[in-house]
């Protein structure tokens, strides 16, 4: 028979694991309690929050949420970040700690029913945030328009100038 606190965990991480899509495992070995906390805090500003789970729990939560394919990152110390803002950002906060502490190490995640590997995440972690991606897309968009507007212009000011020249002209012959 399962001890209450136990059940108690399995349903925390259940609905861990359905209140958000992207989630990292972490094998956090080697960390001292005030760099899990640092990870932590730094998690907590790019809107994710770091859990260490039990193997076995986190195994029995996953089937119950309906999530497969974890078994094999569950192996070890495990933490799972819960990303609850922008992907991008969260794998660049845990890539940046792990080059900096040069401890701990990230498994794999899952990003929207997508299983990732430690490599495919490492390569998430090296591509612009969200906020750098519109702005590079509406960079894209305003420059044909600010052509179109130089075109557009061009014939005006043209005629601008022109008549400006006939204003001089006549302005010394009178």
């Amino acid at each position: 028979m399962p001890r209450p606190d136990k059940i108690e965990a399995v349903k925390e991480i259940v609905a861990d694991l359905k209140a958000t899509d992207v989630y990292f495992f972490v094998d956090y070995r080697g960390l001292t309690f005030a760099e899990s906390a640092e990870l932590r805090a730094r998690l907590t500003k790019a809107d994710a929050t770091l859990k260490v789970v039990k193997n076995t729990l986190a195994k029995i939560a996953a089937a119950d949420a309906g999530v497969e394919g974890l078994t094999e990152l569950l192996q070890g110390p495990t933490a799972i970040a819960y990303c609850h803002g922008d992907p991008v950002g969260v794998a660049k906060v845990i890539q940046d700690f792990i080059k900096e502490k040069k401890k701990a190490a990230i498994r794999g995640g899952s990003l929207q029913s997508t299983l990732l590997g430690s490599s495919e995440i490492e390569h998430l972690a090296t591509l612009p945030s969200r906020e750098q991606l519109i702005a590079q897309l509406v960079g894209l968009i305003a420059s044909p328009l600010t052509g179109l507007v130089d075109v557009l212009n061009g014939p005006i000011r043209n005629l601008l100038v022109v008549l400006g020249q006939v204003q001089e002209k006549q302005a010394a012959a009178a």
